[in-house]
Order: structure tokens, then C-alpha cells, then sequence
């Protein structure tokens, strides 16, 4: 530990930044979210993820995609309790099309959504534009769709086709490997 002599203005700096650490409330640290598809039994992939981010010191958590109301409520309250830091949306099937409601009720209350990551959604709504960068896996021809964004979005939106890679379908798009790990490096990569 380093002790570093201040003036008394800097020391009540110092107590009170202490003081908001310790309470939780300058608390800025990244939150990653991953929804699983229909029943839960497909997107496995979704908990390795969660598994691998944890293990490498980022707040991550797998739900299943019916829970992305009480998630929505759970990120406002935390900003309405003066919490901060990034937020990350990763969903599969109906998982996709959920954390993009996520992403809907958060922009209701003026949250924004860092990266916001979809795998082969099917149906689902246009992003918002508090979503800062959004990116989606999806077969042409197959299951899933691009994304489209609101008329007001401004951030960046990319749609990755995955069709050429034989191996990857609607149901082992979230364990493909290369896709798990360009996911992984994209959530790696935001600042801390």
C-alpha cells in the first residue's frame, strides 16, 4: 500500500471517495447479462460464457430469456441507486429478441446499453438507440435475421453471417467456438 501526504481538502477528498466506494455507490464495474432461447436447454452455451467471463474477473450472469423484466428492473434500480458501469446484453433465440427488450425498457429510463450481442434471433424488434454497438450471429437462409435499428440510432450495428461454417445451426450457434470466443473478446476488450 502507498501513503501519499495530502492537505485537508484532499484527505475529505480522499475519506469521501473511500466512503463511496465502500457503499457501493461510485461502484463502475461491468455487468454482463446472457439470455438463453426457448426452455433453456439448448443455449448452453450462454452458461459456459458466463463461466469464462466470471473466471477472468467480469460480473457475469445466464438467465433464462423469460427473465429479462426483472433484469431490466434490476439495472434501473442500480442506476437509480447510483451505481455505474458497463452494460453488456448477449442472448440466443428468443434470448436475442429479449435482451433487445431489455435494451427497450432501458431506454425508458435513459440507460445506456454498451454492446448489446445477439445470436440467431428470429422476429425481433429493432434496436434502440441507446444501444451503443450492436452485433448479431445469424444464418441467411437459415434461422435468425438481421438486425434493423430505430430511425434514431446512432451507434454501430453489424450483422455476421454464419452461414458459410456447415457446422453452425440455430441450436450450437451459442457453443461454436470461434463465435463464443469472438464474443469473449469483444466484452474482454471494453475498458474497465
Amino acid at each position: 500500500m502507498r501513503l501519499v501526504a495530502v492537505g485537508f481538502g484532499g484527505a475529505r477528498r480522499i475519506v469521501l471517495a473511500l466512503a463511496l466506494a465502500w457503499c457501493g455507490v461510485a461502484h463502475a464495474e461491468t455487468q454482463v447479462y446472457l439470455l438463453r432461447g426457448w426452455f433453456g436447454v439448448f443455449s448452453t452455451g450462454m452458461d459456459a460464457m458466463a463461466e469464462t467471463l466470471q473466471g477472468k474477473g467480469v460480473k457475469a450472469e445466464a438467465f433464462g430469456h423469460l427473465a429479462w423484466r426483472s433484469i431490466a428492473a434490476r439495472i434501473v434500480k442500480a442506476r437509480a441507486a447510483g451505481r455505474s458501469g458497463r452494460i453488456v446484453l448477449v442472448g440466443h433465440s428468443q434470448g436475442g429478441n429479449n435482451i433487445i427488450d431489455i435494451a427497450r425498457e432501458l431506454e425508458k429510463h435513459g440507460v445506456r446499453v454498451d454492446l448489446l450481442i445477439t445470436l440467431a434471433p428470429f422476429m425481433q424488434d429493432p434496436v434502440p438507440p441507446n444501444v451503443a454497438r450492436a452485433l448479431n450471429y445469424y444464418q441467411a437462409g437459415g434461422w435468425g435475421s438481421p438486425l434493423v435499428a430505430d430511425p434514431d440510432f446512432r451507434g454501430e450495428l453489424a450483422n455476421i453471417d454464419v452461414a458459410a461454417d456447415a457446422s453452425v445451426f440455430h441450436v450450437n450457434i451459442d457453443k461454436n467456438e470461434k463465435v463464443q470466443a469472438e464474443i469473449l473478446a469483444l466484452i474482454l476488450a471494453l475498458p474497465r
